[in-house]
């Protein structure tokens, strides 16, 4: 089975002559970092445990637990892992792909098409492909195909202040600090800084500020931590505040949401 335990970065799965490669890596680890890089091969990252992050010039994905990340052939990015890791990269040929984007995206993952990663992630990687695995692999396209795209990146500006600003907030997420306050601090004002996040996010400050909330709180809350606690260090008044502002990005209350990814996972993994 080809599970990761010490993180290796030489792995290349473009070197690997196969059209689908599932590589898993399951371990609990402080802080893991692959610098930019890219694949010739597409590729789908499956988060089922611990702090996933990928980073491309035009976002900031943090992928909470039982979704995955989509990343397109050829596209430079760079990844960093913490906490109690669980989580399976899948490498695909490009010419295989049909319908996905053509930028990253993070996808809701079916009982079915997760079941498919984790039973190709138990064949060695220079296992022959036999025609069981090719029709598995038709299987898993389709799978892949009807997924649908869930709204759970933090948009990375193109602009120097811009992008200062995100990596600040992204440091500090519970800074309640105003529009002009920020602006202050990148020299900006604050009418130019929300006309530009605007031009280049396609948000407001205030919705692009609860979007990364919304993802930061599904990694912490997927690894077990309280909802006071979380809201608390996001920087909302109470709970209940911060509950809120959950429902109605997401449509549904924080338990109940990771309820919902957390019963399709036992329903699949007890079919």
């Amino acid at each position: 089975m080809p599970i990761l335990e010490e993180f290796e970065t030489e792995f290349d799965p473009d070197t690997v002559d196969k059209p689908l490669i599932v590589v898993g890596a399951k371990k609990a680890v402080s802080y893991w970092e692959k610098g930019q890089h890219a694949h010739r091969k597409a590729s789908l990252l499956l988060n089922l445990r611990g702090m996933v992050t990928c980073e491309a010039d035009d976002g900031v994905w943090i992928v909470p637990p039982h979704s995955a990340l989509w990343m397109p052939a050829g596209k430079a990015h760079s990844g960093r892992l913490s906490g109690n890791i669980e989580c399976y990269a899948v490498f695909i040929e490009p010419e295989l792909i049909t319908r996905q984007p053509k930028s990253c995206a993070t996808l809701s993952v079916s009982p079915l098409l997760r079941e498919l990663v984790l039973r190709c992630a138990q064949s060695p990687v220079d296992a022959p492909f036999f025609d069981a695995d090719f029709r598995i692999l038709a299987v898993l396209l389709d799978e892949l195909d009807a997924a649908q795209e869930v709204k759970l990146s933090f948009p990375m500006p193109k602009s120097a202040p811009l992008q200062q600003l995100a990596n600040l907030l992204l440091k500090h997420p519970g800074d309640k600090a105003t529009l002009a306050q920020w602006g202050a601090r990148i020299g900006l004002s604050e009418r130019t800084l929300s006309r530009s996040l605007l031009v280049e996010t396609g948000m407001s400050f205030g919705r692009w500020r609860r979007q990364l909330h919304v993802v930061l709180a599904l990694q912490r809350l997927g690894d077990g931590e309280i909802v006071q606690n979380v809201a608390i260090d996001l920087g909302y008044e109470s709970a209940s505040s911060f509950v809120t502002m959950f429902r109605k990005t997401l449509g549904k209350p924080p338990a109940r949401y990771l309820m919902d990814q957390t019963y399709s996972l036992a329903e699949a993994r007890s079919s």
